[in-house]
């Protein structure tokens, strides 16, 4: 709030500051918060950042920029209003507005110290979580902290700035432990989203020092009992647990004594995807921040030790999802699913990358240490990518293929961001840690093979990742990647292969084009591929044409088209020629694995020769180029619309980018050719549907050398004009449609390149000006119809370019270089922004004259004409059917919106908005005393507030005579306007396009001030070429310039458009352009109007306008409209109108919903984090003022908001009145409460759901006024004696003990991790009177609501029952019950069973707050009904009901609060005499519900377990499965850890092992249990087992309990059931993680099994578990299964031994056993048919063997050396054999065949001449002739 003087004074400053500079009243700012200056530049460059700004913004601009006391001065008036506010908790829109401007402030690339910069951060992390703001307020607040810590080069984590982890827990907690926060403070809860980005960004700024405390706080609620509370710790320390070191002192937690104990929580939650997702997460990023700690051990594992390294590698393969054989996949959905509230903790995959992850723990922890060492994270990486490289192919592909993908290019990009950062210093690496040659060469070697296979896939996504790889590798090790590239890409450029390949290579070459041409050797490549890119420009083909183009725009930023061979008298182009065609045919010899190092084969001058050679070629090449792209436009499709993204439209918009570049590289000479070409074709040929894409290039050449361009072109063109509309008669008269007539499609031509060569190209157009200045006023004179639309833009274009300040520089090479000579020794060379220097446009005196005369002109004849249409005797009459007069106005409104735009950086805000002279409008001075005004101060926008502006090169004198002209002419066009709008509301009211014409040029009018409001500008990051530099230079200068006209004041004149606009927008021809505060009471009358008249078409307009626009938020908040806007919106949804009814719809569902809800009548503030920013003076009185009048405000708006709830009972509007009515201090009014009370009965379902919400609001807030009436919260803390061994087991005890307990637990976790010191549960409170809600409760209330009850309401019942029980209510206890007996009947409906179910859910809920007495009284009524039907009332249709109703009671509960339930369920026995399987298995599930429910707290197991297991063999299926689960469920819920803190879990886990202790270790009695059964049953209970997180439990029973017992059911064929629930039990086994060095037993087992086990099924099946498993031993044993009598068993271990194939020396074995065991001959005669059988089997082992060698690489090319060899051998030895032999030969042959039609032609290399005809004889040609 700004009084009188005060607010005069500081406008006054304002002006002073953006006008002259800094204040000048001499006062010392040193005092001033943060902002103290240093005599040494460079000092004050640290103070603000530790890495200096690359680009120099201020020192590049062609005028001076303010020095850096102005700024400061404008900061420390930003920081004052902003203290000012937040003290009067003025938030919106005060602080929220003086954020937005400090925000300005950072974004114009000012820089604030760095002590303010911390300052400022902890104020917005602490307004950002203050209670009380509001939610839009907070996202700002929390918007604006994550742009001051973004950035690590400002603040560094731990020395600058601390904050404190607490608040954000607290929030976390209550979104995902609510049961853990004070009641009823859900309203408060902010969104997970933007809690999880407040952590991203705040977490690296918790100070690692208070990890400890952290743990404590957050470790002891995790429990796999309940699963949730695993995900929410694990959830909450990956948002909140800072990742770096901790200080090397005594007493703080290092990674190796934390990591055991989370390796250990890993443990404990096994076969969930999320939870390896989040730990990937977290590790990473402690290998990320440990890397530059010297104290912290570093190994060739990185941190880790190699058990760690090793786990991480399997969940690594875990996560890819890769198939293993016939395995099933590594996860289970049933523990993921037991998420709940911990999904609110998950990170967005999209931010967060699972490749990312798993890439920063990788190249996070290489050191040259890996180099030497096996088993390093080299090592396995290495191994990792030969082992899984044939699903990078692109013929095999699946679901993993995107994280395959995302994986390689992530590595790259971190290991490329990390070796930068280590070379520039940026990272503090130790220095035995950093990256080295030979590490670096090995990394790239890793990934290139899987590079280059995935480069040539057929998915777009994958695609990407790997274009990008190839780029950073190729930046790594260019000797590695280029020589494989060339090898690749050549023969795909030669069209020898598929179409995708040769799309892909031209992508790829566009990546390395830069790298190319800096390594010697290679770079003499890039003309021959220039060559052989040409043919890639093909109409038919507008994809690979795009790609073509970006190649070509790639090479020509990093190599200039010119000519070197003129000074080379011994050489011409065949140098060139002769040597690549050398190298082509040396690469195609050597295949892929082609390895060149240029550095050392060439002599550096001949090198150089050969690069200058190769520049022969370019002239021609820039002249064939055109040519193709010529006649690529005579044939492109027209566009069917524009920014529809189809490939025609990517051509036409690349083809400037590629060819700017282009033109600007090209030497005089080749410039003079292309120029010539392309002048012939503009003048020779007439393209309609390629005009904008050809005026594009002519845009692109005139940029590149404007001189000559405008010399050749411009007076070409304007003959061309004036030819065509005196020869041809274009133009001559009006045409309708949009589409240009085929005779005026020259002139348009012809226009649109005259329009494009004239616009930012500076100066060099003036010797035209006469020529340019009279073909305009010729054309415009001489044209009609739609032609005009182009000479007006040729105009806007013109002003522009003489108007504007912009680069018009656009060389690849800095003028000295260029004055030097070009060679190659320059290619690839980028410009260091320091030393860049830009040629600029700036306006000159006679410019700006040309622009004002043209401007005049112009403005001068469309006003005469527009004023001549409108008089009454119009030169053009408004008769007849052909809209001439239509046309013409809407032409010239047309052209005066774009003149207007093309001069607006001539327009001055200050004086647009009427501010002349210097004297700033005050509107609103002084304190806003009327009812009216307070009501409304909220949503005045932020025109009315202050704002900085900063120098932008404003280029007119404000004394001059051309900025009076001009402006007196500007507001001349507004008056017309004005009129203009008059005229057609009275006499045209239905001519769309003069109305559509109107408003464009309204908003231009009022919009483009100073700056083009509809230009958009891109900024692109990456290292930049010359000409992109300049081009930030320029989007700074337009930054500057847009910040200072982005608000100004509205003037008078500006107020009268605005009301014009909102006249129309309730017109029959509705439109949506903005307007303000100003125009909503015009717009609410004619609402009014409207609906008294009915007039449906100004209704739709209005909702249009009033509720659907940006005016909605606004008029919401402000209550001198909103109560007839709500209430006009009631009157509209009643129009019956189904499309009113349907906008309107959308319009609650838009921006009403939130319409009446309650202002923040408090607020939070930590004033200690404000203080700093305190001004010198004393705002106290102002700050008082201000927060007064907020106050009044406040008490004025709420008694509003009232009055209209009170208004709107009557008409029963339900949303509005509970936001609007509903009030913690005032409750409801009486009328509110009763409609509640009698609605939540209505007949209707929805107005039941609306109803019974407001009721459920209501009893909620007076809940919350009697809790925190009362006292804040009434705890009840629980010691835990944590030196007492036994209180975990006396802790369980109590929960069998009979009697009351000395208290309740009625959550899941305390103690089962690890005991916190003490916990808090909440008592019961009593509630206020509620005697009006109690007096309305009648048993006739209930009886109502009896057979209509939903879910929901079981819950409101608890509420009202509560108010029964205290005597409140009319109906009494007696009541209730006689009505449940009416309601339930005789059961035997299913409603019956519902609406019983639901009555009693809600009244036993509500009898738990009752005291003892009470409660037993509703229990010992409630319970028995609900037992009778459990024990004999349950059917399949009634059953959901029950199980939902048993969980809503006993769920979150101690299980001693529900004891008749629960110790009823756990009564129940087998019946084994009973028939009824449904009867039985429905209580197994209720008592498994109560179970789950209990959790760890369920100590009655033993009786139930003892008779289950004695009667798991029941004979009911129903049963059984129930039986199963439970047992699962019981031995699920047993399993605890218990530490007595978490010191005691951190020691343990440590001392244990790095991957801590190992959890679920089997007890002697589950053991035995487990040994002594055989039934389905176990199976179900093993089935379940498995499936969740602690299957691990049952590692030690798999090799001597299970897979034997398994493979037998699976045999067993009389019983299907048996084998398939055996099949699937077995197939759940590998996929169960084992601990390094624990795998032993296992694998013995499954080797025994394949080869002794009596059936050959086993043997098969046996197979199934080794694929997943890689052992040498069983590579042995799966080698020797080849030779198995049985057929089955063979092929399954062939397919197994290719899988498993690469890690063992088997090759030789299976050679020699082919040769060993020739193919017995047929004897006549008697013969011995054993023998001849084994020789048979051993033969088919062998082939079966070689097949499998040959399929493990199917993809390798070119194949392995010895493959040729074993195929040869196959087809020549064994393809002719009998039966099995010959076909597994034909079979193995066949699929090399088709895994290699990509390839063929390189592979075909490998193989001799002899080979190859060995092969003929297998139908081996015919396949690819």
């Amino acid at each position: 709030m700004y009084e009188g003087d005060s607010k005069a004074a500081y406008h006054q400053s304002v002006q002073m500051l953006s006008q002259n500079g800094a204040y000048s009243d001499g006062v010392s700012r040193a005092t001033s918060p943060g902002l103290s200056s240093s005599p040494n530049g460079l000092d004050l460059e640290k103070e603000k950042r530790y890495r200096p700004r690359t680009y120099p913004y201020f020192k590049l601009l062609p005028y001076n920029v303010e020095d850096e006391s102005e700024r400061n001065a404008a900061l420390e008036e930003i920081l004052k209003q902003l203290y000012i506010a937040i003290r009067a908790e003025d938030i919106a829109p005060g602080a929220v507005h003086w954020t937005r401007e400090l925000r300005g402030w950072l974004s114009l690339k000012f820089e604030i110290p760095r002590a303010l910069r911390v300052k400022l951060a902890k104020l917005y992390y602490m307004l950002s979580l203050a209670p009380g703001i509001d939610a839009t307020a907070s996202e700002r607040f929390e918007s604006m902290f994550r742009v001051l810590t973004k950035r690590r080069h400002y603040l560094k984590p731990g020395e600058d700035l601390i904050l404190d982890w607490r608040p954000l827990w607290k929030e976390i907690k209550q979104i995902v432990l609510p049961t853990e926060m004070p009641p009823y403070q859900s309203s408060r809860k902010r969104s997970h989203k933007n809690i999880a980005n407040m952590c991203s960004y705040a977490y690296t700024y918790f100070d690692p020092r208070e990890r400890k405390a952290m743990l404590n706080e957050i470790l002891p609620y995790f429990s796999t009992s309940e699963i949730t509370g695993a995900f929410i710790v694990m959830g909450a320390l990956n948002f909140l647990m800072p990742t770096r070191p901790s200080p090397d002192e005594p007493g703080q937690l290092q990674p190796e004594d934390y990591l055991p104990t989370f390796f250990h929580l890993w443990s404990l939650v096994n076969r969930s995807k999320a939870f390896d997702i989040v730990f990937f997460d977290f590790l990473s990023r402690i290998a990320r921040d440990s890397l530059t700690s010297p104290h912290i051990k570093f190994s060739e594992y990185g941190i880790f030790t190699k058990d760690q390294s090793d786990l991480m590698f399997t969940a690594l393969l875990r996560l890819t999802e890769i198939p293993v054989g016939q395995s099933t996949s590594a996860y289970s959905s049933v523990v993921d699913t037991g998420a709940g509230l911990g999904i609110y903790l998950e990170k967005d995959k999209r931010k967060n990358p699972l490749g990312y992850s798993i890439a920063r723990w990788i190249s996070m922890s290489l050191s040259p240490a890996c180099l030497d060492k096996p088993g390093s994270i080299l090592s396995n990486l290495e191994g990792l990518m030969e082992s899984i490289d044939t699903f990078y192919h692109p013929s095999n592909q699946g679901g993993w293929t995107d994280m395959l993908a995302q994986i390689v290019f992530h590595l790259q990009d971190f290991f490329v961001m990390r070796y930068n950062r280590e070379l520039n210093g940026e990272l503090d690496t130790p220095p035995e840690r950093r990256i080295n040659d030979e590490l670096k060469h090995r990394f790239v070697l890793s990934l290139r093979e899987v590079m280059f296979m995935g480069l040539f896939s057929k998915r777009g996504k994958p695609l990407t990742y790997f274009y990008n790889a190839i780029q950073g590798l190729s930046y790594l090790e260019p000797d590695l990647i280029l020589p494989g590239a060339l090898q690749r890409f050549y023969p795909s450029l030669q069209g020898l292969v598929e179409v995708h390949r040769t799309q892909s290579s031209l992508v790829g070459l566009q990546m390395i084009a830069n790298v190319m041409s800096k390594q010697k050797g290679f770079r003499c490549h890039i003309a021959a591929l220039l060559e052989l890119a040409l043919p890639g420009i093909d109409a038919n083909d507008l994809t690979k044409t795009y790609t073509t183009l970006n190649f070509i725009q790639a090479v020509a930023y990093s190599v200039p088209l010119v000519d070197l061979t003129k000074d080379l008298h011994d050489y011409d182009g065949s140098l060139a020629q002769q040597w690549v065609q050398n190298e082509m045919a040396r690469m195609e010899e050597s295949g892929p694995n082609v390895s060149i190092n240029y550095e050392t084969e060439l002599d550096d001058e001949l090198e150089a020769n050969i690069a200058r050679s190769s520049t022969a070629f370019f002239g021609d090449f820039v002249l064939s180029l055109l040519g193709k792209i010529f006649t690529l436009l005579e044939n492109i499709p027209e566009l069917s619309r524009v920014r529809s993204g189809s490939p025609e439209e990517n051509v036409i918009n690349t083809l400037p980018a590629a060819l700017m570049p282009l033109f600007v590289s090209l030497s005089p000479e080749i410039f003079d050719k292309a120029m010539e070409k392309i002048a012939a074709f503009v003048s020779g040929h007439v393209i309609h549907q390629a005009r904008d894409a050809m005026a594009f290039i002519c845009n692109a050449l005139c940029k590149a050398n404007p001189e000559k361009t405008l010399k050749r072109f411009v007076p070409m063109l304007i003959v061309g004009i004036r030819n065509e509309i005196d020869d041809n008669n274009a133009a001559s008269d009006r045409s309708s449609g949009a589409d240009v007539l085929p005779r005026d499609r020259a002139l348009v031509w012809h226009i649109s390149m005259l329009s494009m060569i004239i616009v930012h190209v500076g100066d060099t157009l003036m010797p035209y000006k006469k020529d340019l200045f009279d073909i305009a006023v010729y054309m415009q004179e001489k044209c009609r119809g739609i032609p005009t639309v182009h000479i007006s833009n040729y105009i806007h274009h013109l002003l522009l370019n003489l108007t504007l300040i912009y680069p018009v520089d656009s060389n690849l090479y800095e003028p000295d270089i260029l004055n030097r000579g070009i060679d190659v020794s320059d290619w690839g060379q980028n410009v260091r922004p320091n030393d860049l220097t830009i040629k600029w446009h700036l306006p000159t005196e006679d410019e700006i004259a040309f622009a004002v005369e043209l401007f005049d002109s112009q403005v001068e004849t469309a006003i005469a004409r527009l004023t001549n249409l409108i008089s009454d005797t119009p030169s053009v009459s408004r008769k007849g059917t052909n809209k001439e007069w239509s046309d013409e106005v809407s032409r010239n409104l047309s052209q005066l919106r774009l003149i207007l735009s093309g001069i607006n950086s001539l327009f001055d805000p200050e004086y647009a908005s009427g501010q002349t002279n210097g004297a700033h409008q005050s509107n609103g001075n002084g304190l806003l005393e009327s009812d009216d005004d307070i009501l409304g101060e909220t949503a005045e926008d932020d025109s009315d507030r202050p704002q900085f502006h900063y120098h932008a090169g404003y280029l007119l004198d404000k004394s001059s005579s051309n900025y009076a002209h001009i402006h007196k002419l500007r507001e001349d066009v507004g008056h017309l306007l004005s009129k203009i709008h008059e005229f057609l509301t009275q006499y045209q009211e239905d001519d769309v396009a003069c109305f559509t014409a109107l408003y464009t040029a309204y908003r231009t009018w009022i919009t483009d001030v100073g700056t083009e409001r509809s230009a958009h500008t891109l900024e692109r990051h990456k290292p930049y070429p010359r000409p992109l530099l300049i081009r930030r230079a320029g989007i700074y200068h337009f930054q500057r310039a847009k910040h200072n006209s982005t608000t100004r004041k509205r003037s008078e004149l500006d107020s009268k458009l605005l009301l014009d606009l909102a006249s129309s927008c309730v017109s029959l021809y509705r439109t949506l352009i903005g307007g303000r505060s100003l125009v909503v009471p015009q717009l609410l009358q004619a609402l009014r109007k409207a609906l008294d008249t009915n007039d449906f078409d100004r209704i739709k307009g209005s909702i249009y306008t009033l509720y659907c626009s940006s005016l909605t938020k606004a008029m919401a908040k402000d209550w001198r409209y909103a109560p007839d806007l709500i209430k006009l919106y009631i009157e509209v949804a009643s129009v019956d109108k189904p499309s009113i009814q349907k906008d309107s719809n959308n319009a609650l569902y838009g921006s009403l919903l939130e319409f009446g809800r309650a202002m923040e009548s408090y607020m939070i503030i930590d004033q200690d984090l404000l203080r700093p920013f305190e001004p010198r003076d004393d705002c106290s009185s102002r700050i008082n003022a201000r927060n007064q009048f907020l106050v009044k405000r406040r008490a004025k708006v709420e008694a509003k908001k009232s009055e209209v709830a009170l208004e709107l009972i009557a008409v029963r509007c339900t949303i509005f009145i509970h936001n609007a009515g509903l009030r913690l201090q005032t409750l409801a009014p009486p009328s509110f409460i009763e409609l509640a009370v009698r609605g939540a009965i209505d007949e209707h379902p929805g107005l039941r759901n609306g109803y019974g919400e407001m009721f459920s609001r209501i009893l909620n807030q007076i809940e919350t006024r009697a809790t925190y009436g009362h006292s804040y919260q009434n705890t009840i803390e629980v010691k835990v004696d944590n030196n007492d061994s036994n209180w975990t087991a006396n802790f369980l005890s109590n929960f069998t003990q009979p009697g009351l307990p000395e208290y309740f637990v009625d959550r899941d976790f305390p103690g089962w991790l690890a005991s916190p010191s003490l916990f808090t549960d909440y008592d019961e409170l009593e509630t206020s009177a509620r005697m009006r809600i109690g007096s309305l409760l009648t048993p006739e209330w209930y009886k109502n609501s009896s057979d209509r009850f939903r879910m929901q309401y079981a819950m409101l019942l608890n509420w009202t029952f509560n108010l029964v029980h205290t005597g409140l209510a009319t109906a009494t206890l007696e009541d209730i019950q006689e009505l449940i007996q009416e309601t339930f009947g005789d059961g035997s409906d299913k409603h019956q069973h519902r609406a019983t179910s639901e009555i009693l859910a809600g009244l036993l809920l509500s009898g738990l707050q009752l005291p003892t007495k009470l409660r037993n009284k509703v229990w010992s009524y409630g319970v028995p009904i609900m037992l009778n039907v459990f024990a004999d009332g349950l059917t399949p249709e009634n059953n959901t009901y029950w199980m939902t109703c048993l969980h809503l009671i006993i769920s979150g509960k101690d299980p001693r609060q529900v004891r008749e339930i629960v110790d009823s369920l756990s009564s129940f026995r087998l019946d084994m005499s009973s028939h009824a399987a449904f009867k039985e298995s429905s209580k197994i599930q209720l008592l498994e519900f109560a179970i789950q429910d209990a959790g760890w707290h369920f100590r009655q197991e033993k009786p139930i377990l003892e008779n289950f297991l004695a009667h798991i063999d029941h004979p009911y299926k129903a049963v059984r499965e129930a039986i199963g689960r439970s047992i699962a469920a019981i031995y699920r819920t047993r399993y605890y850890e218990a530490f007595k803190d978490v010191d005691t879990l951190l020691k343990e886990n440590a001392a244990a092992s790095s991957l801590g202790i190992k959890p679920y270790t089997a007890t002697p009695e589950f053991a035995a249990n487990i040994k002594d059964q055989r039934s389905k049953t176990v199976l179900l209970w093993l089935d379940s087992t498995l499936q969740s997180q602690e299957c691990t439990q049952l590692l030690d029973f798999f090799p001597d309990v299970f897979m034997q017992e398994l493979l037998h059911m699976m045999d067993v064929k009389e019983d299907p059931e048996l084998q398939q629930l055996a099949y699937l039990v077995f197939r759940h086994l590998p996929n169960i993680p084992i601990r390094a060095g624990e795998d032993g037993p296992f694998i013995s087992a499954l080797i025994r099994i394949g080869k002794e086990a009596a059936s050959w099924h086993q043997r098969l099946r046996s197979l199934i578990n080794m694929q997943a498993e890689q052992q040498q031993q069983l590579f042995d044993a799966v080698a020797e299964m080849l030779v198995d009598p049985q057929h089955e068993v063979r092929m399954g271990a062939s397919t197994t031994l290719a899988g498993m194939i690469r890690c063992s020396p088997v090759a030789r074995q299976i050679h020699q056993a082919l040769a060993d065991n020739p193919m017995p001959k047929k004897t006549p005669g008697t013969g011995t048919p054993v023998s001849s059988n084994i020789n048979v089997i051993r033969r088919h082992g062998a082939v079966l063997g070689l097949g499998a060698l040959v399929a493990a690489f199917p993809y390798a090319t070119p194949p392995p050396y010895w493959m040729p060899e074993v195929l040869a051998l196959l087809a020549s030895r064994a393809s002719n054999d009998a039966g099995a032999v010959g076909k597994t030969v034909k079979t193995v042959l066949a699929d090399f065949k088709k895994t290699r039609q990509d390839t063929w032609i390189t592979d075909q290399k490998s193989f001799t001449q002899e080979q190859l005809e060995d092969l003929d004889g297998v139908n081996w040609k015919s396949y690819f002739a």
